[in-house]
């Protein structure tokens, strides 16, 4: 069986600890990471519709009372403060944090024995975010349009959610594979051949677009048991969740690009070096 390998790797308790941080690096970047891209909207695009496509895109990830409750407590900091262009790259700053155990986990799956210093791993991070935030401005502005020129068709207000919904993924899902491609291209710690990375992220990213749906099945049965077990925390622990299981996807897409040619990972090629 071709994933057998790859199942035994997400099994391990090394694949968890892994996805635990970096997991817990999404919950602390994805509110500045929002906070930014509002910002951008508002204060230089000055754009209504890309901010609305900022809550429907968080709407999309996150079922019911969660993405509410996220989009409410963006729409109610921006009516207390503001955010300035220092500010912005200090929160960019702050968001590109979720790199730093990320290339530690895929440099662990390629191989790789030595990561990059901390300063190098910060400056390959700081170009990933700007290119991916980049890449998530240029698919809200492709729903921003969307939404303009649907509002002035005159449409009802209920299909224009769904319009604006559908433009978003058609834009959002080929632009988070690209996304994807450039972290699995450029975050090891080694030369990588762009054309063994290319299919597993488009197979990651539509993984991880089925992980929307799952998580708005479970959503219902979720939504109980977080608000009784955690109550004022229990947003906090739906990011954590979500992102624990997207960091699993991302890990496994990794693992098994290194194996596909033959290429094991660290702990794997000491086991066969035992057996010879």
């Amino acid at each position: 069986m071709r994933f057998r390998p790859t199942l035994r790797y997400l099994a391990q308790t090394e694949a968890h600890v892994y996805a635990l941080a970096i997991s817990a690096s999404v919950l602390l970047a994805f509110y500045p990471f929002c906070l930014v891209m509002i910002g951008l909207c508002r204060n230089v695009l000055h754009w209504q519709a890309a901010e609305r496509a900022i809550y429907i895109g968080i709407g999309d990830f996150f079922a019911g009372s969660a993405g509410q409750y996220i989009a409410e407590k963006l729409q109610n900091w921006f009516k207390v403060y503001n955010v300035q262009t220092t500010s912005m790259v200090l929160l960019l700053i702050t968001a590109n944090g979720i790199f730093e155990p990320l290339e530690v986990a895929l440099n662990r799956a390629w191989g790789v024995a030595e990561n990059r210093s901390y300063l190098k791993n910060q400056l390959v991070s700081l170009g990933l975010i700007f290119a991916c935030g980049g890449l998530a401005l240029l698919s809200l502005m492709f729903t921003g349009l969307n939404s303009q020129w649907m509002a002035e068709v005159g449409l009802s207000n209920k299909l224009l959610v769904w319009a604006n919904l559908l433009v978003f993924k058609a834009a959002a899902i080929p632009l988070s594979i690209f996304a994807l491609f450039l972290v699995y291209w450029l975050l090891p710690n080694r030369k990588v051949d762009p054309r063994r990375v290319l299919p597993v992220a488009i197979v990651v990213g539509l993984a991880l677009e089925v992980l929307k749906y799952i998580n708005l099945l479970v959503w219902p049965l979720l939504k109980s048991k977080l608000e009784r077990e955690y109550e004022i925390f229990q947003y906090s622990v739906t990011i954590l969740l979500w992102s624990f299981a997207a960091a699993m996807i991302v890990l496994g897409g990794a693992y098994w690009t290194a194996r596909r040619d033959g290429e094991l990972g660290v702990e794997e090629s000491g086991v066969e070096e035992l057996r010879s």
